[in-house]
């Protein structure tokens, strides 16, 4: 039995197919680390392996398997059959667990800052009186949003929501607004029934729903630019105030939208962003975690 182990043992150490298997595979799973890490302080996120990129990766590993697989089973013969079975069995099992933690999320983690590190900064004299309400209705939804649920809602109209306890990223905008006495539900409908053709046609509806419209990133973004709240979208955390909406692009063709809020977080020097990205609502330092694609102020 120990002879057997051990030629095995020299099969897997010895074999060129192996050794570059398994290396693709290592390298595929530091890619996918990268990914979830926390962004350092002060430090401009890393930019994302590219989806080609990972596409490019999983298909090289996948189409050396038949080889690995094959060398493990000539082997195996050598040594022992059931050495050879199990070997199979493993390799697929490796295969299939760094496939699912390579996917498992395909954005990075932004930074939930301590409070200490924190401060809550007064707005400008001259801010519109709606500002302050909207800032508050933003922190309003922080403890209160716990989940994500992106289904299809029948809605009351106007003024409809689904539960406090639940939405999109969007909702916290129109949440927001809301509070300021702006019903973008409203608002987006009205000018999708007026202008429906300058809306974007990715979902492949036939005309506006007051439903979901207003729950869509780029239909929010095609409403401010029209609007004429559009602005720059630098790399300038200087140029991003408190109230303003920013998007982002997370890659995929998955777009997201949150709103910078009036505080300061010390080590960044930058004001934090309260969005939702799926576990509920919360006050993050996000503001470049993504690639931005929109940058818009309202009020």
């Amino acid at each position: 039995m120990d002879n057997r182990c051990q030629s095995a043992k020299r099969t897997d150490e010895n074999s060129a197919v192996i050794y570059r298997w398994v290396t693709a595979l290592k390298n595929i799973s530091k890619s996918a680390k990268r990914t979830t890490d926390i962004t350092p302080v002060g430090r401009k996120p890393e930019p994302f392996p590219s989806p080609v990129s990972r596409a490019l990766g999983f298909i090289s590993v996948a189409l050396s398997i038949p080889q690995v697989l094959g060398y493990c089973r000539s082997s195996a013969l050598r040594t022992n059959s059931s050495i050879g079975k199990k070997w199979i069995v493993v390799s697929f099992l490796v295969v299939s667990l760094s496939f699912i933690n390579a996917c498992r999320r395909h954005v990075a983690k932004p930074l939930t800052p301590p409070p200490e590190q924190t401060e809550k900064r007064a707005l400008p004299l001259n801010s519109s009186p709606q500002l302050k309400l909207v800032m508050d209705g933003t922190f309003d939804q922080v403890g209160k949003t716990n989940g994500y649920d992106a289904s299809y809602q029948k809605l009351e109209y106007p003024n409809g929501d689904v539960p406090i306890e639940t939405g999109v990223c969007s909702d916290v905008i129109v949440r927001a607004f809301r509070k300021g006495g702006i019903d973008l539900q409203k608002e987006v409908h009205e000018d999708m029934k007026d202008n429906f053709s300058v809306y974007p046609r990715k979902w492949g509806a036939s005309g506006p729903d007051a439903n979901i419209d207003h729950r869509r990133v780029q239909n929010l973004q095609t409403y401010f630019t029209r609007e004429g709240k559009s602005l720059a979208t630098t790399g300038n955390s200087d140029n991003f105030l408190p109230g303003d909406i920013v998007t982002w692009d997370l890659g995929n063709g998955v777009d997201h939208i949150g709103m910078v809020v009036n505080v300061w977080y010390k080590p960044s020097q930058r004001y934090l962003i309260v969005h939702n990205i799926g576990a509920g609502t919360h006050m993050e330092d996000a503001l470049f975690a993504w690639k931005i694609t929109g940058h818009y102020r309202y009020f």
